[in-house]
């Protein structure tokens, strides 16, 4: 057994002298160990076992060791490192704790106010002036606030079904903003997912059940939208097109859009149906823990890193080129999400064939749904 160390002095120490060869007796019949380390940047006790599984089937051999390893309070972790299996013993059971759902229902409470003043601001009204006007907003406001829940609950029924302990969704308002009214929803996963299929379905489950809704609505709002001429006097904001939104306006009307100075005066409804589009686009970024980035994680594995660095470079291209807002998403990724992704806690288990069909069908979605301009400001000459 090596003992690693940095300056001379050990990080990771063993209190229990026993403990070492407990856990490896547990490991009989289902783990052959070829070498024992105590890696020296991780918590007191923990330990590092690697050699070759004695099992076809990894998920079971994980569950065995689960099982014997939780009366000593170890958590199991797989990998593969090189030519040998690398099975970590983590000195802590995962006990998820609960979190207080008034939280939830507050942010969500003030989202809503949130996207009703943006719709009724929408509508033209001045919800100081007009307070009763604020249920002008309500078309644009259940119209976001469905498209936010199906995707957010998504993963939290995907989550659950797989029982990965989850919160509900915190919602995230936005009331200054004239354009959006909030900047979406997450949840957070209160513990880690056992696989990578496991991580994959929580993964998917948000954007596909999102935009299960987001089209329909965007659909709808664009055949009650007129096509007309755009603004020669005033100032406006022109959204973005997708390879998906151009070709679903030149379906429904007939012509390419924005063209010959026309373009579709989209109703509060086909707003907050493109909105959906464009939150699914960001949220499918193939990078750290955005859902796309654990689509490509699931996909390719460590080499994910590299694919989250690319894609922060891209980010700071457009962002110089197109929209600055880029700029914004690249430091997100880069300094708070991070550009790779942790693993599961078994990586042996690849994903599965109809899996890694869907993966690739995602990632054709975030190619037909990407804008590298999501939004111009156009001023009068």
């Amino acid at each position: 057994m090596t003992d690693q160390t940095q300056n001379g002095s050990p990080q990771n120490i063993i209190l229990d002298g026993n403990i070492v060869s407990r856990l490896q007796s547990d490991l009989n019949g289902v783990f052959s160990v070829a070498e024992i380390f105590l890696p020296k940047t991780a918590p007191k006790g923990t330990v590092v076992f690697r050699g070759s599984l004695l099992l076809a089937d990894s998920e079971t051999a994980y569950d065995l060791v689960a099982e014997r390893w939780q009366q000593r309070q170890y958590t199991p972790m797989l990998r593969r490192n090189k030519d040998l299996i690398e099975l970590t013993a983590h000195p802590e059971l995962i006990r998820p704790k609960s979190r207080d759902p008034r939280i939830n229902l507050i942010l969500f409470v003030i989202t809503l106010a949130s996207v009703l003043y943006v719709g009724a601001s929408y509508e033209g009204v001045n919800v100081f002036q007009q307070p009763a006007g604020l249920l002008l907003g309500l078309p644009y406001a259940i119209s976001l606030l469905t498209i936010l829940l199906a995707h957010e609950f998504g993963h939290y029924f995907a989550a659950r079904h797989h029982k990965v302990a989850v919160t509900l969704p915190y919602f995230i308002p936005l009331p200054f903003n004239f354009s959006l009214g909030t900047l979406g929803a997450f949840i957070q996963l209160r513990a880690p997912t056992k696989t990578r299929k496991e991580l994959f379905d929580v993964g998917v489950a948000g954007p596909l059940a999102g935009l299960f809704v987001a089209i329909p609505v965007l659909i709808v709002g664009l055949m009650q939208s007129e096509v007309g001429p755009l603004p020669a006097e005033t100032g406006y904001l022109l959204e973005g097109n997708s390879v998906f939104y151009w070709s679903l306006k030149y379906l429904l009307k007939g012509q390419p859009l924005p063209g010959n100075g026309l373009d579709v005066q989209l109703n509060s409804v086909a707003w907050a149906g493109w909105i959906g589009l464009f939150i699914t686009m960001l949220n499918l970024l193939p990078a750290g823990q955005l859902d796309g980035g654990h689509v490509i994680y699931t996909l390719f594995g460590e080499h994910a890193r590299k694919i989250g660095f690319a894609v922060v470079g891209v980010l700071v291209v457009l962002g110089s080129v197109s929209w600055t807002g880029w700029f914004l998403w690249a430091g997100i990724i880069f300094f708070l999400i991070g550009v790779g992704h942790p693993p599961p806690l078994n990586d042996l288990v690849p994903l599965d064939f109809k899996r890694r069909l869907v993966a690739y069908a995602v990632i054709l979605i975030f190619v037909i749904l990407f804008m590298p301009t999501p939004f111009t400001a156009v001023f009068p000459q």
